[in-house]
């Protein structure tokens, strides 16, 4: 007689790619990202990442090959620079037990960049703990993170605003 009980078949970990399971230290994924393709062809670099990937601070260039038909900074390339790292951040913060989606995205264009610009995302201790408080029970949380895309000529002016929607499940 079969004996009831949990199914012996567990789900596998949030996957990561291969060739990104192999950037074990935020060292290695810092470099790692600064020569991946999108961001490599596209002057985003990553400048710094914290040990624990609770800060990160990423630039993008102004030249010929990030400039629009008017020459100021192209959108795509504004929203690009901030697009992984939230999703990246709060899946590293929150550890395996949790699966984090991007769900949606905004971005508010505020003026024209017309130079280099820098976004740096914080994310704190606090907010990984609503997110485990919020998604114990086994519901879905759904969260917006901000990011502000500013001049990085010092001026603090904002060029633009992403939102971001992620999707929290606990396994």
């Amino acid at each position: 007689m079969p004996v009831s009980g949990p199914p012996t078949h567990a789900r596998p970990p949030q996957r990561v790619g291969r060739l990104k399971a192999l950037a074990t230290s935020p060292r290695a994924l810092r470099l790692a990202m600064n020569l991946w393709p999108p961001f490599l062809c596209s002057g985003i670099r990553v400048e710094s990442m914290a040990e624990d990937l609770r800060h990160v601070r990423v630039r993008l260039a102004h030249s010929p090959l990030t400039s629009n038909y008017v020459g100021t900074l192209f959108g795509g390339s504004l929203f690009a620079m901030t697009d992984p790292f939230w999703m990246m951040m709060v899946l590293r913060g929150l550890g395996p037990g949790y699966v984090v989606w991007d769900q949606a995205a905004e971005v508010t264009f505020v003026a024209p960049g017309r130079g280099a610009v820098s976004a740096t995302f914080e994310l704190e201790e606090q907010v990984l703990d609503e997110l485990r408080a919020a998604a114990s029970d086994g519901t879905p949380v759904r969260r917006w993170f901000t990011t502000e895309v500013v001049a990085a000529d010092g001026t603090g002016t904002v060029v633009a605003r992403v939102r971001k929607l992620l999707y929290v499940r606990r396994r």
